[in-house]
């Protein structure tokens, strides 16, 4: 555990890097959303993906943008993320990842895992696939009813089952996310997870955004967050594979105590993304407000976007907020993730100042 000044310390040089990536960003993750589409329906999702339809770039126009890619930025250092929706309706799936692992692109994928089968395992080994992140969200019943699909949990954990049996991947991931209603299912959900061979499991919590503003009494109370934290916390300093997700500054007592790095909102810096139609965006997770909507890979070559736009993300948010704009917090948080900022009222959704120190 590092002492609070050596943190301190640490997150003044983040700051004053960070402030260098809004005039010279560095793309390392690209994220690619293949469909709208899912054969489930969270009452979570960001995306409100069931809901909204989305026409889907074909496989010859994917090619032709990944050819730009290497040609511009090469293939070193840069992540393909694939998601969705669910990635795997894409009967073409295989053609477009295929091509994406012949031009040299390293690629993971976030996936419900249901049409994972010992078939599907096989092709996504072959396509290159080096790590994967599944989602499941509690027990089986509280999976099953969050996620609203019967027999979700079933085939999602026979989904990872098929993955480690075929094996040659990097990282096998299961992420859950936490609601008020399933976080009394942590220590179980780690005794089920720790008898299995995957590499690590990332624990987030439910965000104020897409459907999850439709079912307020699942996020997350003052005390809930606390048991979160502590939870990773105490699993971390014993040795586990347990971590937080990339979301919200956490004050210094808990920053580098629940993942292995320091909150750093890359948005528009270090990451983008293109949404199923070819818009390029910053993170997928932002509210999909028309201003956020730097160009479209059909129309406009993404490193011209990548270097002349994108100036809505690369600034601080703290700076459009009288209260934050006073906070001592600030220099550090930066207004938080761009992704749980009220772009309307100009304040965080959520302030974990507010809520842990």
């Amino acid at each position: 555990m590092l002492d609070i000044g050596k943190k301190q310390k640490n997150m003044q040089k983040l700051s004053a890097y960070r402030e260098t990536l809004w005039t010279k960003p560095q793309l390392r993750n690209l994220f690619l959303e293949l469909t709208m589409r899912c054969n489930e329906n969270c009452l979570h999702c960001g995306s409100r993906c069931g809901e909204i339809h989305s026409e889907e770039l074909t496989v010859k126009q994917y090619q032709k943008f990944l050819d730009e890619i290497k040609a511009d930025f090469g293939t070193q250092d840069k992540m393909l993320c694939i998601t969705g929706g669910e990635p795997l309706l894409r009967k073409d799936f295989a053609e477009i990842m295929g091509y994406a692992n012949e031009l040299g692109f390293l690629w993971g994928m976030t996936s419900n895992a249901t049409l994972i089968d010992e078939s599907n395992a096989r092709m996504l080994r072959e396509c290159g696939m080096k790590t994967i992140s599944v989602s499941i969200d509690g027990l089986e019943q509280t999976h099953d009813n969050f996620r609203r699909t019967p027999s979700g949990w079933k085939r999602a954990m026979k989904g990872i089952e098929c993955l480690l049996n075929e094996g040659g991947f990097q990282h096998i991931q299961v992420t859950t996310v936490v609601t008020h209603q399933n976080i009394s299912e942590l220590d179980e959900l780690f005794k089920i997870f720790d008898n299995m061979d995957i590499d690590s499991w990332r624990v987030i919590n439910i965000e104020p955004m897409g459907r999850a503003k439709n079912y307020p009494e699942l996020l997350l109370t003052r005390e809930d967050y606390v048991t979160l934290f502590e939870f990773i916390r105490n699993k971390r300093r014993a040795g586990e594979p347990v971590c937080y997700g990339c979301s919200h500054y956490l004050g210094l007592e808990y920053e580098m105590e629940v993942r292995d790095w320091y909150y750093h909102c890359t948005a528009g810096t270090y990451t983008a993304s293109i949404t199923a139609n070819g818009n390029i965006i910053a993170c997928l997770d932002i509210d999909r407000r028309p201003e956020f909507v730097q160009g479209n890979i059909l129309q406009n070559r993404f490193k011209d976007v990548w270097e002349n736009r994108f100036q809505v993300f690369r600034r601080n948010l703290c700076e459009e907020n009288e209260k934050c704009k006073v906070c001592p917090e600030k220099e550090f948080c930066h207004g938080d993730s761009f992704h749980s900022w009220d772009f309307d009222a100009n304040e965080p959704l959520v302030c974990m100042k507010d809520i842990l120190f």
